[in-house]
């Protein structure tokens, strides 16, 4: 079974040409890569780098912090001013990801939020200008409530992995250990795409990214 959604040839021409990083963020990626780390695969990092500097958020919400790559990421595209509070439900991935953060000398604008991402966001009532979401796959419908309840009208709300492998639009019959997310996302798509709130658009960039704007000014 494919799981891939774009050919290999397209994705090694796009890293080729696109532009990569360099410094300690390349040393993340390398690390990330040697102890299996799911982290932005770079064309979807480029993606969400231009739509930050397009959008100008001054306050940023990520919901799974991992090594803390793409917050990052965001920082670096984000106006010195801005700030980011990212989620991770692993203490010691939290505790890497501090460390990164640090190095990269963004400890000042990037807090890290220790817990479950939903039970997180549940809890907070400040207002984002922009949403990203990278946590548990299987969950984007439960984060969607708060997603709303806390972007601002006109807020980014940006999801990652959408298309999950291209399993989301398999016909046929999944391996049982992807299919209750495969179906989650399916839902969570049609929930994103039909919400009067939002105009949605789904990219099949890196695993698919899907981006959406909280209508209202």
């Amino acid at each position: 079974m494919e799981d891939k959604i774009n050919y290999p040839d397209i994705i090694e021409f796009l890293r080729s040409n696109i532009k990569r990083e360099t410094g300690f963020l390349k040393e993340l990626e390398e690390y990330a890569s040697i102890h299996h780390i799911p982290i932005i695969q770079p064309e979807s990092a480029a993606l969400l780098k231009i739509l930050v500097k397009l959008h100008r958020p001054q306050k940023i919400l990520e919901a799974g912090t991992a090594i803390g790559y793409s917050a990052c990421i965001l920082a670096e595209a984000m106006d010195k001013s801005g700030i980011i509070d990212t989620i991770e439900i692993d203490e010691e991935m939290a505790d890497i990801a501090k460390k990164n953060i640090q190095e990269m000398g963004y400890n000042k604008r990037i807090r890290v939020l220790l817990g479950d991402a939903l039970e997180v966001m549940e809890c907070l009532n400040s207002s984002y200008d922009m949403i990203f979401l990278d946590a548990a796959k299987g969950q984007y419908n439960e984060y969607l409530v708060q997603s709303l309840r806390l972007l601002k009208p006109g807020g980014l709300l940006v999801s990652d992995n959408i298309l999950y492998k291209g399993l989301v639009a398999q016909k046929e019959k999944i391996q049982h250990k992807h299919r209750t997310i495969a179906v989650n996302l399916r839902e969570y798509i049609h929930q994103i795409c039909s919400d009067n709130r939002l105009e949605t658009a789904i990219i099949p960039i890196g695993d698919g990214m899907a981006v959406s704007i909280k209508k209202g000014s």
